[in-house]
């Protein structure tokens, strides 16, 4: 591959050769900087991309994100196939799956970047709008997750999984409830499916972002940003990916630019009563900096 193109190999880094690894929102975004960077480290690389706008709406006629980088990986002398339906359902997910063993024999790790947001204030949003964004994000966790780890477990050997989570579900975000309470949801699955699969050898990691896409684009914080892109955050997902990442599971890593990070949920020693007895009203409130005090 030549060291010009977008998806040629990154010196130093991790060897995916012989791997099959399947990226959902991969046409796109950090989705499609995952699998420029997966391809060029060798890997076989399905990506699944609809090509929906931004708001979820069909895409334009014409508009192939998820052929675009299949081609592009395939210039720059990579393997990549495309799925152009959506992935958030059982269906549409095992469809994913099956389409990498029937082309490149099986599945070693799945990413998690498909999505699209639709914000507005709590008062303002419309259930509908709520829903559809739960379902793409979650939803398509839960059913790749899934499909996937039920492909790596027939084949044995293990696999990794790593989904994109998001600040705003591990601490809020304005005006964005309903990503919010996606991105919560996808780092819940992410924590239990670690939990549950971690015996038959599939780590599920994720990450955190902070980056410009088309989806962020228009934020303050990206304005005249050139240091934030998507290309940031593929290394921290290829890491999670790889037989590097060895038997860590369970993990969310931020990544904002140059920073990489962890997050973490913190239970504080809180305050003890005498055995038996429980806290009033009015005790909570005397002791609620001792007990909320990291």
């Amino acid at each position: 591959m030549s060291t010009n193109d977008p998806a040629a190999r990154a010196p130093g880094g991790t060897s995916f050769d012989g791997k099959v690894v399947l990226v959902t929102g991969g046409g796109r975004g950090i989705g499609r900087a995952a699998a420029l960077h997966l391809a060029a480290e060798g890997a076989a690389v399905v990506v699944a991309d609809s090509g929906v706008s931004p708001a979820g709406e069909p895409a334009a006629s014409g508009d192939d994100p998820a052929g675009e980088v299949v081609s592009a990986i395939a210039s720059a002398g990579g393997r990549a196939v495309a799925i152009r339906e959506p992935v958030h359902g059982a269906e549409g997910a095992e469809r994913a799956v099956a389409l990498a063993v029937e082309t490149f024999g099986r599945l070693d790790a799945l990413v998690t970047c498909a999505g699209f947001v639709r914000d507005a204030s709590l008062l303002k949003m419309e259930l509908a709008d709520f829903r559809d964004v739960l379902e793409v994000h979650a939803m398509g966790a839960f059913a790749c997750t899934q499909a996937a780890a039920r492909q790596m477990l027939r084949q044995g050997g293990g696999g990794r999984i790593v989904h994109t989570t998001s600040s705003a579900g591990l601490l809020g975000n304005l005006g964005q409830v309903n990503l919010s309470a996606a991105m919560a949801a996808t780092y819940a699955i992410t924590r239990t499916a670690a939990i549950e699969l971690q015996r038959q050898g599939i780590t599920v990691n994720a990450v955190a972002p902070l980056a410009k896409t088309r989806l962020t684009e228009e934020l303050p914080m990206f304005q005249g940003s050139s240091t934030l892109g998507p290309e940031h955050v593929a290394p921290a997902i290829a890491f999670l990916a790889s037989d590097r990442c060895g038997e860590r599971t369970g993990f969310v890593l931020g990544v904002a630019g140059a920073q990489v990070y962890a997050y973490r949920l913190v239970q504080t020693p809180g305050r003890f009563k005498e055995a038996g007895e429980s806290w009033t009203v009015d005790e909570i409130a005397e002791h609620w900096d001792a007990i909320v005090r990291a």
